[in-house]
């Protein structure tokens, strides 16, 4: 059939001559309309690709900043519990690393996984039901069963990378943060191996899983070329036959080429894929992690215009999977316009018993109640904006003097911000800055001293007038003087709060109203200075390894 059709159109040519048709000019003109389709094509083909490729960066960029603000803002809402389950250092890599494995995967798919089916299946309409397409079917399925091998390799390797790579930003982490710790005891090497171990390792399963990956171009290559030969081999016959015209054969191995290279762009995805699942796994159990302390359905709402007391109702507290408790049977009242100071050796839970006002942790076992209400029954925005808290170490943020002692909120007045200061000791030293309340805080606020430090984090946590104040031993980086002076301009300028100070000396906590004693979790002592002295021997042994008897008196 071919042949006659072939003979016919010969023949056909001939009697367009005879009657004076110019064919050449014919088809030329047929060669110039159909370039110049294939032309219009290509450049449409063409703007459709850019545009592809600025939309797949654009929504991949989009996605990938909606996911990270997705994370981070459930990050923010965990407890300290899940924190200490997925780590820091995790939590970064989850943030950034995976997401952008993520991110690289939803473009590939836009560009890639989108494009090369279409590609596919219209070379594949074209050659279909033809004699040689059981040769395509064969190279589908070895290129398959290529990508499922590849696959199956390298795929647990993938979860092992991203695990290790939260180990080189844990100690990546540890060692920049400590740097003058391990200065101080010259301990660089130590911690230089320790880093090259955990990078060593990255680099060997990056490398294993690299090798994996590279056969997968050369192999793809070798099945599009043994494709071409093996078409043109089985070819080869039908053209001899008579049954296969030869640019039948030619479009055959052009649309077979197609339908293979459409594969191997989808392959290029199953490279990344395996990686970008386990990233996403990771991504989304922190997304579908549920917080362990969570806003009531119900919340009931504190007047803004009552003054609030505190009262531990016997708390006892455990910490996650611990076996015994940090704090027991913990009672006591905290009234406004009075301090209540806290006191007992190291690691006896002061630091733990003012967390469990904020919610930072929920306590165990009792209540505690703020002016009747218990605190599991008010969301936490409605508690913590009443709260006042300065933490042992204090964390200044970058900017600057005036953004950090603003840093509660931002309708702070510059007249509040100047007296918190004032209130705080910080004025002396912020007033001797060439830009004063302008000078420029670095990162943890590693430009100014610790004394200035905490200073200012207390002027942070004065500024906006809370109604409970929270101290965790946050006077140990002054000295006496300061401490003293601090404490005293405290009682007199803030009025109605209810004040709670974690402390270590003796000299902290002397005029308190009320003094806890604590010792193993529990409560050995409550009453003031003289009180205690008299009727508390735990508080007499604290007071009198810092001060002499006459001091004392």
């Amino acid at each position: 059939d071919s042949i006659k059709k072939q003979s016919n159109i010969a023949s056909i040519y001939g009697e367009y001559k005879k009657i004076g048709i110019n064919t050449d000019k014919r088809q030329l003109h047929y060669l110039y309309k159909s370039g110049l389709k294939m032309l219009i094509i290509s450049l449409f083909i063409m703007s459709v690709a850019i545009g592809v490729a600025f939309l797949s960066s654009r929504i991949g960029a989009r996605f990938s900043r909606d996911l990270r603000k997705k994370l981070v803002n459930k990050i923010m809402r965990f407890s300290n519990q899940e924190y200490e389950e997925f780590s820091t250092a995790s939590l970064i890599t989850r943030t950034t690393n995976d997401v952008q494995q993520v991110q690289m995967l939803f473009i590939m798919m836009l560009r890639i996984v989108i494009f090369a089916p279409l590609l596919g299946f219209g070379a594949l309409q074209k050659v279909w039901g033809s004699s040689l397409s059981w040769i395509i079917g064969l190279a589908i399925g070895i290129i398959l069963l290529l990508i499922i091998v590849l696959f199956t390799i390298a795929f647990p390797k993938f979860k092992l990378i991203q695990i290790v790579i939260d180990k080189v930003n844990l100690i990546s982490r540890e060692i920049i943060t400590g740097l003058p710790v391990i200065r101080a005891f010259s301990n660089e090497k130590h911690e230089e191996q320790r880093f090259d171990k955990a990078n060593k390792d990255l680099t060997n399963i990056n490398l294993f899983v690299n090798r994996v990956m590279v056969f997968m171009m050369p192999f793809m290559s070798f099945i599009m070329n043994c494709v071409a030969v093996l078409i043109v081999w089985v070819g080869a016959k039908s053209v001899n036959t008579g049954s296969l015209q030869v640019g039948d054969l030619m479009a055959f191995i052009t649309y077979s080429i197609q339908i293979i290279i459409s594969f191997v762009m989808i392959s290029m995805v199953s490279i990344i894929l395996p990686r970008a699942i386990v990233s996403f796994k990771r991504i989304a159990e922190v997304l579908n992690k549920e917080s362990s302390i969570k806003d009531p359905i119900n919340p009931k709402r504190l007047s803004n215009d009552d003054n609030l007391t505190i009262k531990f109702d016997n708390v006892s507290f455990m910490y996650p999977d611990a076996n015994e408790y940090v704090i027991e049977n913990i009672t006591f009242e905290a009234k406004p316009n009075t301090v209540t100071a806290i006191i007992g050796s190291t690691g006896c839970g002061k630091s733990t018993l003012i967390n469990l006002i904020p919610r930072f942790f929920d306590v165990t076992n009792g209540n505690i109640l703020i002016n009747g209400i218990d605190i599991k029954e008010l969301t936490l925005h409605d508690l913590r904006k009443n709260i006042g808290y300065v933490p042992q170490k204090g964390y200044l943020f970058t900017g600057d003097i005036e953004s950090n002692i603003k840093f509660s909120e931002e309708k702070i007045s510059d007249e509040d911000m100047k007296k918190a200061a004032k209130i705080a000791q910080a004025t002396e030293f912020i007033n001797r800055k060439k830009d004063k309340y302008k000078e420029p805080i670095s990162e943890g606020g590693t430009n100014v001293s610790g004394g200035q430090k905490q200073r200012i984090a207390i002027a942070r946590a004065l500024a906006f007038n809370p109604k409970i104040l929270i101290f965790d031993d946050s006077f140990s980086a002054v000295d006496y003087k300061t401490d003293a002076m601090l404490r005293k301009s405290i009682k007199s300028n803030i009025k109605g709060s209810t004040t709670l100070i974690v402390a270590q000396r003796i000299s902290t906590v002397l005029d308190a109203d009320q003094i806890i004693v604590l010792e193993s979790g529990k409560i050995v002592g409550i009453g003031n200075h003289k009180e205690l002295l008299k009727k508390c021997k735990v508080y007499k042994e604290i007071a009198l390894s810092q001060l002499s008897k006459g001091e004392l008196s």
